[in-house]
């Protein structure tokens, strides 16, 4: 493939986009505002004002999100809109100088270095590992795993293997042909019209979303993802040599006008995204937001992976239509998994899309394991027969932890104000004051594994959040928020505030 060939080679102008949130870069010149916004917290953590500074912007530089050419804010604006002095960002700039990450030239202000057609990006997987890494006899606030219903359990035992619809195609890297068949259905029941040939079942969700990256993202491409995400899609992405590039996030999700100017000015390759009880963040994607993201899919023709895992798990009932449903002509690939509303055991998952593509991701599976496991597909027909029932009931579980969650937390912690989801198996808690990773160390030597921001930001981390799974047993919660309690009391006591 050719340079020319490469979606990301130079940055567009995006003046034709709609305003929004504060655009970090508007035809080459970086806002002070949208730079503020991005950097979150810097302030907090180890090393001088200007070292913090310097260490922020060069994070964004790595990530893709400033690229070469792109002119930093002036030192008066930064300074103003950051409250620091001018001579911390002239510290700064002075710094990124050094490294030879920025040109500073008179008269025409500092710009970040670099040839924008051999830029490389710095990203590196790993993030995710993160989430698996509780210390030893410490209390596990690091995964969501959700809780089997009772209705589960019950089809789990009873469940007797269908092996007459297995014998002759158990082999077939796209799944079962019943089982494609079942979901396609269920799919179309749900007013998403869909054939068995464009189902390709797969060991998980996670899995799905790996074979969509391999075939569709090379080194050096963009794509566009919510600034907080789930760490497996920026893994992918840094393991295949790519950059994920963070679109920022209101109270409901994906900001939408901010998709469209990245759609513009980066021309990213894929979009990933999870408009439906986000993780972390809880938020649900409004059906206007929803329909013009597949608008614009359809638009500017990039592929978008809609990871619906946590779609169904719905406080209120409500559970949208996939984005596919909204506009047949956009290249959304829809994927889903049985894992968050029976058994995250069973690792059982599909994506939905063209059927070209469907045909091109079964030879990369047949060259990567083969196949699905067949006795897990089989266990699939019986629970996907019974998918809304199951949904209904891993809700109604998650939603008695949510409250349980929320007691316990204004027991122990009567100062944070989190705002419960209406959907989805965590919470997404904003700190009054301080660093997330601060508090992740401290809560580490008071026996809680708990994920803070960097598990999940894209590029530069607003160091401001944490995440907590209401998934844990209740003796386990209430020891694992009770120990969370404790690390905040001595942890607050270090930024002055009064135990």
């Amino acid at each position: 493939m050719t340079a020319n060939d490469r979606a990301n080679i130079r940055p567009l102008d995006q003046g034709s986009a709609r305003g929004g949130a504060p655009t970090l870069v508007q035809a080459g010149e970086v806002s002070s505002e949208g730079l503020s916004v991005r950097l979150g917290r810097w302030a907090q953590g180890e090393g001088t004002l200007a070292t913090r500074l310097a260490r922020g912007i060069q994070t964004l530089i790595a990530s893709g999100e400033l690229r070469p050419g792109d002119r930093l804010p002036a030192e008066r604006a930064l300074a103003a809109v950051s409250s620091v002095s001018r001579g911390t960002v002239v510290a700064a700039y002075a710094d990124l100088a050094e490294q030879g990450l920025v040109e500073r030239r008179q008269g025409s202000g500092t710009r970040i270095a670099g040839s924008t057609a051999s830029s490389v990006p710095a990203q590196r997987p790993g993030r995710g590992e993160a989430l698996f890494s509780a210390l030893p006899n410490a209390i596990d606030l690091l995964r969501t795993v959700p809780q089997i219903s009772e209705l589960g359990v019950d089809l789990i035992r009873a469940h007797q293997p269908r092996l007459d619809v297995a014998l002759l195609p158990e082999t077939d890297p796209a799944g079962l042909p019943a089982l494609r068949v079942f979901i396609a259905d269920m799919y179309t029941a749900e007013g998403t019209p869909t054939t068995p040939e464009q189902i390709l079942v797969t060991h998980g969700a996670q899995q799905a979303i790996s074979l969509v990256v391999n075939a569709l993202v090379g080194p050096g491409d963009i794509v566009l993802a919510e600034e907080i995400t789930w760490p497996g899609v920026t893994d992918s992405v840094g393991l295949r040599g790519g950059t994920v590039h963070g679109i920022p996030m209101g109270e409901s999700g994906l900001d939408v006008d901010a998709f469209e100017q990245a759609l513009a000015r980066l021309r990213p390759v894929l979009v990933a995204v999870n408009p439906h009880h986000q993780n972390p963040t809880g938020s649900r994607l409004p059906p206007a937001a929803r329909h013009r993201v597949a608008e614009l899919a359809a638009q500017y023709g990039v592929p978008v992976i809609e990871d619906r895992v946590l779609a169904g798990i719905s406080f209120d009932g409500v559970v949208p239509p996939t984005l596919a449903a909204e506009r047949a002509d956009a290249p959304i690939i829809v994927v889903e998994s049985v894992s968050k509303w029976v058994w995250a055991g069973l690792r059982i998952g599909w994506l939905r899309a063209d059927p070209v593509l469907v045909r091109r991701l079964r030879g990369a599976r047949q060259l990567a394991d083969q196949s699905t496991s067949v006795p897990g597909q089989l266990l699939a027909l019986d629970l996907i027969a019974r998918a809304g029932d199951l949904r209904r009931a891993n809700s109604r579980i998650h939603q008695e932890r949510l409250r349980l969650l929320q007691a316990l937390m204004a027991e122990h912690l009567p100062d944070w104000t989190p705002e419960p989801p209406r959907g989805g198996l965590s919470l997404w808690v904003r700190l009054p004051a301080g660093s997330a990773e601060a508090l992740v160390r401290t809560a580490a030597t008071h026996g809680v594994s708990i994920a803070g921001s960097a598990a999940f930001a894209v590029a530069a981390s607003p160091d401001d959040h944490i995440r907590i799974p209401f998934t844990a047993p209740d003796d386990v919660l209430a020891e694992g928020i009770r120990r969370l309690g404790a690390a905040w009391r001595e942890y607050r006591q270090t930024l002055g505030f009064a135990s």
